[in-house]
């Protein structure tokens, strides 16, 4: 219920709405009320032939109740609604306040299906929670208590007898069925997740797995899967239905007992025939608002797996920095530092890095080599606090990392990753996200410099980048941080897919415009290492070597041995 008092704090923001709304559902469900038990006194008061100027009266006043009883509904469905959309709005907002501090390391927790399972159908099912849950049975409560009122100056018999309809219909059948809802509700959701996962695997993986002959194993897994969410909602629907049915029958059991008791008050003397018909007509009308209280249980369990599934997903709050918060200097190289610095990924006992020290100067050009596995692309997540340390300091320019803003650190490095996202759009959008205001001759020289000359501004990009060979999103990659031109440069494998003339073309403008940055490099390739003023070798998350190349050649340690392996696979 925590979860859901995240949903009843932001409900309350449109509590305009949410008063409005329940002010008409009153008005709406009194003037039926109203509505009913003036039809059934006319009917009563006809027979026995009263003035006619008595039945005009009742007509106009019939006719007044009805109307008022139209307008009622409709305020009550668009204020209703409204709030509704609103609070769906606010609960948006806050979810991705709450869900972009934690990306992309979310994506190592949550497969990328389920996670859009709960941003799009948890976030839709809330919907129900203001629609089902929270208002009616407030209206219910208001409305039946006044009726109850008015029907005691009647017979206060008969006003105990809808007091306990009221418990039964709006208590203890919904009670009854509770339980058992909860469990299918459960079933829907985790089906509903599931399914959405393999979709997802499927249009991910599909040129996988038709080129291993695997996607018919891969659709069979889909449709099990869909077969399960399928039996799953039918079983809900079913229940529901089941649950709707016993609570009309009860309310119409309660009416009948109005009935029968209203006709032995009246053979007893204690009620006024005249009155009976009102009576059994305000029992059945009052039972409307009742009815409906069979689904609240599963309306309010859906609300709650929601909720719950929704935000355990950012139930891990960023971790925050200890005022205040420190900036970056700017328009100057940085110089990075690292202080006995361990990293283990959660759930796992391998550290990514252990103990791993090192001191890059500002203005300095540092290559991190490696196998693969070894660390290099974790430490650089740590650099852009992507990810935190378990222990030891990380500072940049002598500041803390912990306590810089993960923002500063991105707005004041140039980053090509191992993996770079594309949007569906134009060259120029993509490549113009490196910074406001950049006219197309710079755009287009930055891509002259990476050697995309053959691509135009106006050229489409797919989603993903799917019609992109893997060098051109790399070097796409490469010149929107070259336009963005700050002073830190953090590249990870930038030109693995990327042929050795065109790198060193690339490579040539990369150190020419670096050539006062600070400038940090990941790579798997040992060529073209001479120049850089300190090469660091890691293995296994530890740094077992580290100097200029000619040092590490000089050594003959593990720099040397993994040279020569290059060399000889080259020749």
């Amino acid at each position: 219920m925590k979860d859901l008092a995240i949903v009843i704090k932001l409900m309350m923001v449109e509590k305009k709405d949410v008063l409005t709304s329940i002010l008409f559902g009153f008005l709406a469900g009194i003037t039926a009320v109203g509505l009913f038990a003036s039809s059934g006194y006319l009917i009563s008061k006809a027979a026995l032939m009263p003035p006619l100027y008595a039945l005009t009266v009742m007509i106009a006043l019939l006719k007044l109740f009805g109307l008022a009883r139209a307008v009622s509904r409709y305020g009550e469905r668009y204020f209703s609604h409204r709030a509704t959309f609103t609070i769906l709005s606010n609960l948006r907002v806050r979810f991705f306040e709450k869900l972009e501090p934690l990306a992309p390391g979310i994506f190592q927790k949550y497969r990328s299906g389920d996670l859009l399972a709960r941003i799009v159908g948890d976030v839709e099912s809330l919907q129900n929670f203001f629609l089902r849950v929270y208002y009616p049975p407030i209206v219910l409560v208001i409305v039946f208590l006044s009726t109850v009122v008015f029907t005691s100056f009647f017979s206060i018999y008969i006003a105990l007898l809808l007091v306990v309809g009221l418990i039964l219909t709006a208590c203890v059948v919904p009670a009854w069925f509770a339980y058992s809802q909860r469990k299918i509700d459960h079933n829907v959701r985790e089906v509903r997740g599931e399914l959405s996962t393999e979709v997802t695997e499927l249009l991910y993986g599909f040129s996988d797995l038709k080129i291993y002959q695997k996607l018919d194993d891969k659709e069979q897994m889909l449709t099990e899967s869909s077969m399960a969410y399928i039996n799953e909602k039918e079983r809900d629907g079913v229940q529901s239905m089941f649950n709707q049915s016993m609570n009309t029958m009860v309310s119409l059991l309660i009416s009948w007992s109005v009935l029968a008791l209203g006709a032995f008050l009246v053979v007893e003397g204690q009620l006024d025939g005249l009155f009976l018909a009102m009576l059994v007509m305000i029992s059945l009308t009052v039972f409307e608002n009742a009815t409906p209280m069979a689904l609240l249980p599963s309306h309010l369990e859906e609300s709650r797996l929601a909720s719950h599934r929704l935000f355990s997903v950012v139930r891990e709050e960023p971790l925050r920095v200890e005022e205040p918060v420190l900036s970056l200097p700017q328009d100057q190289a940085l110089s990075v530092e690292m202080d006995d610095v361990t990293f283990c990924f959660e759930e796992e006992t391998r550290r990514a890095l252990d103990g791993v020290s090192l001191r890059l100067e500002a203005g300095s050009k540092t290559a991190i080599v490696g196998p693969s596995g070894s660390g290099k692309s974790t430490l650089m997540q740590l650099l852009l606090k992507i990810q935190r340390t378990d222990a030891g300091e990380i500072r940049l320019a002598g500041t803390p990392i912990s306590q810089v803003a993960q923002e500063d650190i991105w707005t004041n490095s140039n980053v090509v990753l191992q993996e770079n996202h594309f949007f569906y759009g134009t060259i120029r959008e993509n490549v113009a996200l490196a910074r406001d205001g950049l006219s197309d001759e710079e755009l287009i020289d930055a891509l002259d410099k990476v050697q995309l000359s053959h691509l135009s501004l106006d050229d489409e990009v797919l989603e993903k980048g799917e019609n992109l060979s893997g060098g051109e999103k790399q070097r796409l990659a490469i010149a929107r941080a070259m336009l963005k031109g700050e002073r830190l440069w953090l590249l990870d494998e930038p030109t693995s897919s990327v042929d050795v003339l065109t790198e060193r073309t690339i490579y040539h403008h990369l150190f020419e415009q670096a050539v006062d940055d600070t400038l940090v490099l990941i790579s798997h390739r040992l060529t073209g290492l001479e120049k850089m003023d300190q090469i660091i070798v890691m293995e296994n998350g530890t740094i077992v070597e580290a100097g200029t190349f000619d040092e590490l050649m000089a050594n003959r340690g593990y720099f040397y041995d993994m040279k020569e392996i290059e060399k000889s696979v080259l020749l």
